[in-house]
């Protein structure tokens, strides 16, 4: 009986080292990565990877504890976290319809702030259409059909959650305080004129980075305002911004205008250029960090890897009812800058269904 137990100890610490070796080279894949570049949508899926692997080897080793209250206790928590997330998915139209009430009420009525309605009508008719059964009314070929649409919603739903991992593992990206230059990045102004409330705080989030990082005793950075001139705007939106943060006292000797954009790609390009002219020393790359709400900071990141400019972002912090419209809006974005890869992944998925119906009609 001893020999057995030795041995069934000896299999479970085998089996624990296995599993923890094979957990640490994923996490350490992962943060080699995301530490060299945290602009690319695959660390989502290698944190995942780890992630997975994590949860294996702690189930195992609370179910080899032999402590039956902590293993119920833990497995009870486990159960709660599942019911939570499937309530969450089933009923997830109630809370979108929630979060669209309150946008509705507390923001201007514009599509971009009915995102979270949009889809929580669209989700409400999918579950109608489950709950009543139709496809009993619908012939063999075109269930067929339609019985690739669930294969579509999985793979669109994964799509938004490695995004939405993304996001938030940008937020933890380090600050670094030995910046150069500070790129923030425009956005619409009010009247033609005025810096938002929106706009304020990207370059209020600006000038306490730069505040911060002359107290750790290194130099002031200068400050890129970029935004350019919208139609019905009577100055650029550089300007404004740079006129916005010289009142709140920056020194206007550090501040620089690109005052051309007119999109987030522009913005990185342009930016990069003025930095380039402005920047004196050539033994090194000036250090650079950009500006814009924490909900736009990882889309924004990956224009900035297009235009080649080495810069992260930090963001600043929106009210939390506008994060579910901001980030719907962020993922369509990011989803669309990778439509031929979205695209093949769909239409491959519809030829399966078509066969599919074709066989079934035959039939």
């Amino acid at each position: 009986m001893e020999q057995f137990a030795n041995a069934s100890l000896g299999r479970l610490i085998g089996a624990v080292l296995i599993i923890g070796a094979i957990m640490l080279i994923f996490f350490g894949i992962f943060l080699y990565n995301w530490l060299k570049e945290p602009r690319r949508l695959v660390n989502g899926t290698l944190f995942s990877l780890f992630f997975g692997v994590f949860l294996v080897w702690l189930a195992v080793l609370i179910f080899n504890t032999g402590n039956e209250a902590f293993i119920t206790f833990m497995g009870i928590l486990f159960l709660i976290l599942v019911a939570v997330v499937a309530l969450t998915l089933l009923m997830g139209w109630l809370l979108l319809f929630w979060n669209a009430a309150i946008v509705w009420k507390r923001e201007s009525h514009t599509l971009a702030n009915m995102l979270t309605l949009l889809l929580a009508i669209f989700l409400l008719v999918i579950w109608v259409i489950d709950l009543l059964n139709t496809k009993r009314f619908l012939p063999d070929w075109l269930n067929a059909l339609l019985s690739v649409l669930p294969a579509i919603g999985t793979y669109l739903f994964f799509c938004s959650y490695n995004y939405l991992l993304n996001a938030l593992l940008y937020q933890f990206v380090p600050r670094n305080y030995r910046q150069d230059y500070l790129i923030v990045l425009g956005a619409g102004l009010i009247d033609g004129h005025k810096v938002s409330r929106l706009l304020g705080s990207r370059i209020d989030r600006a000038l306490v980075y730069a505040k911060k990082q002359e107290q750790k005793g290194r130099p002031l950075p200068k400050i890129v305002f970029s935004g350019g001139q919208g139609g019905d705007e009577l100055l650029p939106e550089a300007k404004a911004m740079a006129d916005y943060a010289v009142e709140h006292g920056w020194p206007q000797e550090l501040v620089l205008l690109e005052d051309r954009s007119k999109n987030t790609l522009q913005n990185m390009a342009f930016s990069k250029e003025v930095i380039a002219a402005d920047f004196e020393t050539t033994t090194r790359e000036p250090q650079v960090k950009f500006f814009t709400n924490n909900y736009h900071t990882f889309r924004a990141g990956i224009y900035a890897r297009m235009a080649d400019l080495k810069a992260n972002g930090v963001g600043s912090k929106v009210r939390l009812y506008f994060l579910p419209n901001a980030l719907i809006r962020e993922f369509v974005a990011v989803f669309l800058m990778h439509k031929r890869r979205h695209m093949i992944v769909v239409v491959s998925l519809l030829i399966i269904g078509l066969f599919s119906a074709i066989i079934a009609a035959l039939n």
